[in-house]
């Protein structure tokens, strides 16, 4: 593992460092790239991760993805499954997955603090089966793991929990309607789903009243 996890410039570094026998040592000790118990447990107990990919012209994005816990899921010991749920409509990191594949993923505890990394090599699916799982997804994610790793903890800031998110869709797959869907100059490129929702879900309101929410922390 150690030999392919580093690329030409992480062993430029280390040489100009005088790191790479401690960065052999630390792959050595640490990356895998089979799931332990202990991974899966620690995965399957997260309700975020934060998803990193990039488009075919190497730009990335790093997004935040969120569910109830366990809606990141060990299918076998080096596959993850994973839900998109509803969103903007731009399907950035959804593109980026069919436009290059590889991913990253950060799965942190920011009480205790902890943090594991794994990256990976993915594919979007929506096997009918597998998506009837998931109440409320558009699509599913099989991840293929290269590596996994902990990450020390330090600079972690340690923060409590204060309130799940009320927009994660139930068990019948049903969710609020966002602030942002309720903005007067969405309503005619919303989806057909959402169409007429605005008028009995709280109302329309400005881009300036969208704005204020979100200040507020009521988006």
């Amino acid at each position: 593992m150690t030999k392919d996890f580093y690329g030409v410039a992480q062993r430029h570094l280390q040489e100009a460092r005088g790191t790479r026998r401690l960065a052999d040592a630390v792959a050595g000790a640490i990356v895998h790239d089979t799931l332990t118990e202990d991974d899966r447990g620690f995965i399957q107990s997260r309700d975020f991760f934060f998803l990193a990919t990039a488009d075919a012209d190497g730009w990335p994005t790093t997004s935040y993805k969120g569910g109830a816990p366990g809606f990141v899921r060990a299918l076998d010991d080096r596959t993850l499954v994973f839900p998109s749920y509803d969103g903007n409509g731009m399907f950035l990191s959804m593109g980026n997955i069919e436009a290059s594949s590889k991913i990253g993923m950060l799965f942190i505890d920011f009480e205790t603090p902890h943090r594991l990394r794994v990256q990976a090599t993915a594919a979007i699916h929506d096997d009918a089966g597998l998506l009837a799982s998931y109440p409320g997804a558009q699509l599913l994610v099989r991840a293929s793991i290269a590596a996994i790793f902990v990450n020390c903890p330090r600079y972690i800031h340690t923060m409590s929990r204060v309130a799940p998110s009320a927009y994660v869709p139930d068990a019948e797959g049903k969710a609020p309607l966002p602030a942002w869907k309720r903005i007067d100059a969405m309503q005619e490129v919303l989806p057909s789903g959402d169409q007429g929702r605005a008028a009995v879900e709280g109302g329309l309101i400005s881009m300036e009243d969208y704005a204020e929410l979100v200040r507020a922390g009521k988006a």
